[in-house]
Parts: structure tokens; C-alpha cells; sequence
């Protein structure tokens, strides 16, 4: 039963991850790349934090193939992109205190973001103890 738990709990993680990762994917190229004039629309975004989210959304997406394909390196990937996640946000705090101009939300964005990060850090950790637990 406990393995069966843990398969479910493995493809619910990666299946999250995934969406997410695909979610971010679209959103920050669309911004980086002006898809769709979506710049007009976010204002005054910043774009080394955009190009941060994007290279984590790919990250993602490696870490969900990870997941499901049971690699030991997902927390690594995982822990990869939290890090440059917390750079961007201490350049992102740098950029306001410099007096770049930014939107608020991208505070939120970024404290959520990381967040987020962390507990599929989390799971990956657990998932890659379990499997090794398996030999």
C-alpha cells in the first residue's frame, strides 16, 4: 500500500510541477519575447526577473520528467532554480532600493514563487529518499 501512496504522490507532484512550469513558461516568454503585446499589459515589469522565471520554467518542466522518470537529480534541479530564484529577488530588492520603477506585485509574485519552489524541493526529497529506501 505504502508504494502505491507514493506512486500517486510521485505523479500528482510531477503533474503540478509540470503545469506550473508550463504555466510559467508561458507567461515569462511571453513577456520576454512581446508575445501577443503582452508588455503593454504588465506595465512596468522587470526583465531580469522575467528571464529568471523563464529559465525556471524550464527547470520545471526538467525536474517534472524527473520526477516521473524516478532520477535522483530532480531535487538538485529543484534546488537550482529556488537559488536563482533568491538571487533575483535580491537583485529585485536592489532594483527598487537603486529606484528602478517595478510593480508591486511582483514582490508577491516572487515571495510566492520561491515558495512554491521550495515545497517541490520538499517532495523531491522525499520521493528521492523513498526510492532509494526501494533498494
Amino acid at each position: 500500500m505504502k508504494k502505491k501512496t507514493i506512486t500517486v504522490f510521485r505523479y500528482t507532484i510531477a503533474l503540478f510541477i509540470i503545469v506550473f512550469g508550463l504555466l510559467t513558461l508561458f507567461l515569462s516568454s511571453g513577456l520576454v519575447f512581446d508575445w501577443f503585446g503582452v508588455r503593454a499589459q504588465e506595465g512596468n515589469y522587470v526583465q531580469f526577473v522575467a528571464v529568471a522565471n523563464l529559465i525556471c520554467s524550464l527547470l520545471y518542466l526538467f525536474a517534472g520528467y524527473g520526477i516521473i522518470t524516478k532520477r535522483l537529480w530532480t531535487t538538485k534541479v529543484l534546488s537550482i532554480s529556488a537559488g536563482i530564484l533568491i538571487i533575483t529577488f535580491a537583485m529585485f530588492l536592489l532594483h527598487i532600493d537603486t529606484g528602478g520603477i517595478y510593480e508591486t506585485k511582483t514582490i508577491g509574485a516572487l515571495i510566492f514563487r520561491i515558495s512554491i519552489t521550495f515545497l517541490f524541493v520538499t517532495a523531491a526529497f522525499f520521493l528521492n529518499k523513498s526510492m532509494k529506501n526501494e533498494h
